[in-house]
């Protein structure tokens, strides 16, 4: 970082620069966002290049081996920059040394090895945010109370603790004010919020309906919902408020029965197996995602041919596939039956190749139609029915009539086009 030219007589000091790589998923991304927010509180400033500074933080995933891969080239990308002389100082924080406290010997060169603090799940107003003006995660608890046989994030995270609620109406209203128009929901299981808090009775549909008496104009999405944990009050939400998306993700795992009571997802059978047909029932206009494990234990060819056929019935909007990974400590990794990597992952690709067949067809309807978005980036806007990260966007054409969209704003786009999940249109 260059110094200021001073007058004589008043020496120049720089701040001292920080410098981010964030994985994984958008309650980690919020984390750094608290985590460098309190930095530059403390006087350090962001570095104009992200492989140069006095300070590089890599905030990390662990869910499953191949988010543990990236962070390890990540880690191990950050101290060969720091021996380059790019970097002073390397910090490795998140998920994955809270779930490997003793595995900093492996990285020779970091200097901190930062778990999850507690207080992270207290955040103020963050002094950035890494998703630009138009659009934020708003996390609203941590941990998880659920004990899925195959998924390390309790032991990790710990328990469900859900934030006060006077915390994310606080937070709501300064992103709001700072020009926010998207207030997307978050936490490993946004359904269970208020179930620990004393302060009386409250719930995620308190919340929303909270959320949803501030004045402006902007859009409410809940990111996960548990499919045994939708709600009649949740769905008149969806429903009725001013400000809800119409977009549930209820990520069923898997559909055969056998299947999901070994993932010790029991409760959740009777719910996923007709999740779509009752949600649209309530919600026609409803756009559905959901995210598949393929080659858990016991899942056999027939098993899986039985998922697949689910899947065709249920037409879900969107769907994410990934293969089962045995992780340390979990009971799925001793289980028998276990679908070898090779057969997992290649059962993934032909559940995302099912999907892309569906989307083809319900992307192609979509053509020629026009719909609400809200422009995010310059020459981008998405659609309610397009989640940040996950689901596309729609490019914005520059048309000679048609008015400038400026990051913010809401408009109504008319689609021309379907490129791949994404899509082409112009401002109508």
């Amino acid at each position: 970082m260059s110094a200021k030219r001073q007058s004589p007589g008043h020496a120049a000091k720089a701040k001292k620069t920080i410098a981010l790589v964030s994985l994984g998923c958008a309650k980690n991304a919020v984390d750094l966002q608290v985590m460098a927010g309190n930095l530059l509180k403390k006087g350090y400033a962001m570095s104009p290049d992200p492989d140069r500074a006095d300070v590089v933080i890599v905030n990390t995933c662990a869910f499953i081996a191949s988010a543990r891969e990236e962070a390890e080239r990540e880690i191990v990308r950050a101290v060969q920059l720091k021996s380059a002389g790019r970097y002073g100082r390397v910090v490795v924080a998140g998920c994955y040394p809270k779930r490997y406290p003793k595995a900093a010997s492996r990285f020779p060169g970091v200097d901190v090895w930062q778990g999850v603090p507690e207080e992270w799940i207290e955040p103020k107003m963050p002094e950035l945010r890494f998703t630009g003006k138009a659009f934020a995660y708003l996390k609203i608890a941590e941990g998880c109370a659920h004990k899925c046989a195959y998924c390390a994030i309790p032991a990790i995270r710990g328990k469900y603790r859900s934030r006060p609620l006077a915390s994310i109406l606080r937070e709501a209203r300064a992103l709001l004010a700072s020009g926010c128009r998207e207030l997307n929901i978050v936490a490993q299981d946004p359904m269970l919020y208020g179930v620990d808090l004393k302060e009386g009775r409250t719930t995620l549909t308190d919340l929303l309906w909270r959320l949803d008496r501030l004045p402006g104009e902007f859009w409410v999405r809940v990111l996960y919902s548990y499919p045994s944990e939708i709600t009649e009050e949740f769905l008149d939400w969806l429903v009725n408020s001013r400000h809800g998306v119409r977009y549930v993700d209820v990520p069923l795992q898997h559909t055969v029965p056998e299947i999901l009571a070994r993932m010790n997802r029991k409760s959740a059978i009777e719910a996923s197996l007709a999740a779509a047909e009752a949600l649209r029932q309530v919600v026609p206009d409803v756009t559905l995602r959901t995210t598949i494990m393929t080659g858990f234990p016991g899942e056999t060819e027939a098993r899986f041919a039985q998922m697949r056929a689910d899947l065709r019935r249920m037409q879900f909007d969107h769907l994410g596939a990934f293969a089962f990974s045995p992780e340390k400590g979990t009971k799925a990794a001793r289980m028998s039956g276990r679908p070898s990597r090779k057969v997992a992952e290649e059962r993934e690709r032909i559940v995302m190749e099912d999907a892309e067949r569906l989307w083809k067809v319900k992307s192609a309807r979509m053509v020629g139609g026009t719909f609400d978005a809200l422009v995010v980036a310059p020459g981008v806007a998405r659609m309610r029915s397009q989640a940040p990260d996950v689901d596309g966007v729609v490019y914005v054409l520059d048309t000679p009539k048609g008015r400038r969209a400026e990051v913010g704003d809401f408009v109504r786009i008319r689609l021309v086009k379907a490129c791949g999940f994404d899509f082409e249109g112009e401002v109508a």
